[in-house]
């Protein structure tokens, strides 16, 4: 069973995939205030507000294994690429 968490940050569909991510941190580094690895090593939400748009993207692009996928108001996906 998947497990994931997902948020709408300024009109961004944002979600985590925790099955998928096994903690490279990619997305930390780009962006602190939005995410961070819980104390299995697993992405989670931090703030994510905190963050502009293409920050949240970039971080979403830079995971290795495509854990976190972001998509535009209509649906469009965005991240990753």
């Amino acid at each position: 069973m998947e497990q994931g968490e997902e948020r709408t940050v300024h009109d961004l569909r944002i979600r985590i995939d925790r099955d998928l991510c096994v903690g490279f941190g990619d997305c930390v580094g780009e962006a602190p205030e939005a995410f961070k690895l819980d104390e299995a090593g697993i992405v989670v939400f931090v703030n994510p507000e905190a963050v502009d748009r293409d920050r949240l993207t970039r971080a979403s692009d830079l995971c290795p294994v495509d854990a976190i996928t972001v998509w535009d108001a209509t649906g469009a996906q965005l991240a990753p690429s």
